[in-house]
Formats: C-alpha cells, sequence, structure tokens
C-alpha cells in the first residue's frame, strides 16, 4: 500500500543519560485543521519534532504556506522546531524519464512533469523561500518526497541542491492515513507503542482528509506512552546521514 523509505541514522543527537532511546517524530503538512492543537500536544509535552512542508490545501479554504499562516510557522520556528521540504505541489515521483529528467505526477489526474535538475530543484526550494519570508529562517537541509515515493534520480537532484531525504520507519507510520472503519485510533496507538525501538523515525500529518476519526487527537497518548518507556525525542539534526 505504502513505499517506505527504511532510514538508518548514522549520526544523530547524543540522547539524555535518562533516555533509554531516542525517536524522531515528523510531521507532513496536510489539510491543516488540527494544526493548532497538534503544535499544542508538543508544548504540553515539550517535544520538538521535525516538519516537512508542502504548500497543500487546508479546511479553511487557503494553503498551508499562504501568508496567513505565517504566525504559526513561526512560532513553531521560535520554538526550535526543524524544518524540511515536501516538495511545493505535493505530487509524487514516479520514475525517471530519459538520461536526465525525473517524473512528477500530479496524484489524482495522474498527469504530470518531467522535470530535469534544476526544475526539481526549484520544487523543492519554492516551500523554503515561502517558510523564510514567515519567519526568518530557512530549512534544515531536509526534505520528505510525497508518499515517500523516491527515486534515486530525484534523491540525487535534491542532495545537488542541499537537501537529505528523509523516510521514516515502517513501526513508526502512525496510520493517519488509513481509514478509521479498518484502523480504530486505539489500536493504531498501541502497536506503535509495542513495535517502535531506538532511533525510528516516526510520520504523522497536519491532518488527513480521508481518515472519518482523526487520529491527531492521540498523539498526547503516543507521547506520552514512549516516555514512559524511556523514550526521549529530537530533531532529525541538520546534515545527519542516512542510508536508505
Amino acid at each position: 500500500m505504502f513505499r517506505f523509505t527504511l532510514p538508518l541514522l548514522l549520526l544523530a543527537p547524543a540522547a539524555h543519560a535518562a533516555c533509554a532511546a531516542t525517536v524522531f517524530l515528523t510531521i507532513d503538512t496536510g489539510n491543516m485543521e488540527p494544526a493548532e492543537a497538534m503544535a499544542e500536544i508538543l508544548r504540553k509535552q515539550d517535544v520538538k519534532a521535525t516538519f516537512f512542508l508542502a504548500n497543500e490545501k487546508t479546511k479553511r479554504g487557503d494553503t498551508s504556506l499562504d501568508p496567513a499562516w505565517a504566525p504559526f510557522w513561526k512560532r513553531l520556528a521560535d520554538e526550535g522546531h526543524a524544518f524540511g521540504s515536501h516538495t511545493w505541489r505535493h505530487w509524487y515521483v514516479r520514475g525517471d524519464s530519459g538520461e536526465d529528467k525525473v517524473n512528477y505526477v500530479e496524484p489524482v489526474a495522474k498527469q504530470g512533469e518531467a522535470l530535469d535538475r534544476e526544475a526539481f530543484c526549484a520544487e523543492l526550494k519554492k516551500p523554503e523561500e515561502a517558510f523564510k519570508a514567515m519567519t526568518g529562517r530557512g530549512f534544515d537541509g531536509l526534505w520528505r518526497a510525497p508518499g515517500g515515493k523516491l527515486t534515486r534520480r530525484a534523491e540525487s537532484f535534491a542532495k545537488s541542491c542541499g537537501y537529505t531525504h528523509v523516510g521514516w520507519s515502517p513501526a513508526g507510520f502512525s496510520g493517519d492515513e488509513l481509514p478509521s472503519e479498518k484502523f480504530p485510533s486505539d489500536a493504531l496507538i498501541a502497536r506503535q507503542l509495542r513495535e517502535i525501538r531506538d532511533g525510528d523515525v516516526l510520520l504523522w500529518h497536519l491532518g488527513i482528509w480521508s481518515r472519518k476519526d482523526p487520529l491527531w487527537p492521540k498523539l498526547d497518548a503516543l507521547i506520552t506512552g514512549l516516555k514512559a518507556k524511556g523514550f526521549c525525542f529530537a530533531r532529525i539534526p541538520e546534515g545527519a546521514a542516512w542510508k536508505r
């Protein structure tokens, strides 16, 4: 159902002496309906996350990188979270084209473009430019391919313009994109608490259009449960070395 990038963190911040293990909470943009509430959970829990930003449609009718979101992003930046690109249009990489291009496809219409290195880098840089205009700071040299769909050429293009790809761990996949009729929230959280291990990268979203019973209110319980097991939370460090 999903194509996971399986990262192994080779360079990570040292865990606090009280930590039995460290995990990395990452949050992608979404419909943004729970954005403020999720940010409050992070403040309450004193957890820093790594956010991946695309210019996605929101429940309130604008887009996630519209200037109206500047106070939200500026506060997160001031609070010390990390940030990376999730591409501007949130399309999918669907294989390579010819000798020097990447197929970049709108996931619903199935129509897209063949991007060369310069155009692909522009797609990654545009969210950073919008973010910097709102917050005064850029990204942390990181990006995540929408849907985790990646080719070696896309990864190489991104590295050439300063972005290291970050996937997620299978155990860290929250399931917030899955239908709640088949995957109840309590069951998804219980699975994560059983399976998450040291060094895992957790994947959540700032709102999912399709899920009827949102998972995001359970983020607080997940963080509390992981802390009780001795886990600490860290940002993905800038320039971290990753192995797929």
